[in-house]
């Protein structure tokens, strides 16, 4: 039973992501092998944009469109509530790490919502899966224009209008461009994928633990664990716990306040907690320079096994309702 448990919290990924964060510890990419792993990094990522324009049906982008107050609530909290959010809480959450790691709390504030994970828990919760796909789907192509436009508003980490630009056009050209070339080629390899999806998915996760390698690796080489204690891992953890649990009884409370329906409010709270990794990592590589994506990172990766954890446990209650409610 202990076993089980475990393995509900720890999956397969979360392990071979610490094991990839050790591993660039021990082992970081130097010399030669630093433009080798920046340029494999770069293919890996539009790789992995491209399969997900092709796994996606275009039904499914436009999709749900007319349920316009659920979408509204959702991209609200993703968009407008974690950040104010994050300024808000930073009198009072900010002594517990240091600086850098609190601007990787504010950059995590910023990201857009997960597509794979939301729609999972949505569907394993018995919610509205349609509106969940729709909604998901619609925030990871809107962050891609507003993720960088709202770091710059919060921590200037682009410096001008000029390097701001730069920035979004090339997260444009890294990430929407080979959504784009997916959901074009999907005609012709749309069932290709869908045979294969669980194969694919070694390429998402493939591509994100080696941009984490990567940019952990060059963070440690700056000096990383030099300047992050253990005092302040555990006050970040806590940090991500508060700021999860401030957004689940925030979102479970304001969709019953406004009426909507259980199946809707079950979409809600999903989609609206959560914070894409498989975004976050490419656009923090982007946004930011090379030794401060490390601990841009750090946050947005204990958040999302936090939200993991937690949404598993919510999504079974939520399961085991009357089928009459």
């Amino acid at each position: 039973m202990l076993y089980t448990r475990l393995r509900m919290l720890f999956d397969n990924f979360t392990l071979a992501l610490l094991a990839v964060i050790t591993l660039a510890t021990l082992l970081p990419p130097m010399g030669v092998g630093v433009p080798f792993f920046e340029n494999l990094t770069y293919i890996a990522i539009a790789l992995l944009f491209f399969f997900h324009g092709a796994k996606l049906p275009r039904s499914a982008v436009v999709a749900g469109v007319t349920h316009w107050r659920l979408h509204l609530l959702i991209f609200a909290f993703t968009f407008v509530a974690f950040p104010v959010l994050g300024w808000l809480l930073k009198p009072f959450l900010a002594p517990l790490v240091n600086d850098q790691l609190y601007m990787g709390v504010l950059f995590l504030c910023a990201l857009p919502a997960t597509v794979q994970s939301a729609i999972a828990f949505t569907a394993m919760a018995r919610g509205n899966v349609a509106a969940a796909v729709a909604s998901a789907s619609a925030s990871s192509l809107i962050g891609i224009f507003l993720t960088p436009l709202l770091v710059n508003l919060m921590l200037d980490a682009q410096g001008s209008a000029g390097s701001f630009w730069e920035a979004v056009w090339a997260i444009v050209i890294q990430l929407l461009v080979p959504f784009v070339g997916g959901q074009v080629a999907r005609r012709w390899i749309g069932d290709w994928v869908q045979r294969h999806g669980a194969k694919l998915k070694y390429i998402d996760q493939g591509s994100i633990l080696l941009v984490v390698y990567t940019a952990f690796g060059a963070a440690v080489v700056e000096g990383l664990w030099h300047t992050v204690t253990y005092t302040e891992l555990a006050g970040l953890f806590v940090l991500c716990c508060i700021l999860l649990a401030v957004v689940l009884v925030l979102s479970t409370n304001i969709a019953r306040r406004l009426g909507f329906n259980k199946e809707d409010e079950i979409t809600i709270v999903f989609c609206a907690s959560k914070k894409s990794l498989a975004t976050g990592v490419p656009m923090a590589k982007v946004i930011f320079a090379t030794h401060l994506v490390g601990p841009m990172l750090l946050p947005l990766m204990i958040f999302h096994q936090l939200q993991l954890m937690v949404c598993a446990v919510l999504a079974q209650r939520y399961a085991q309702r009357p089928e009459t409610e």
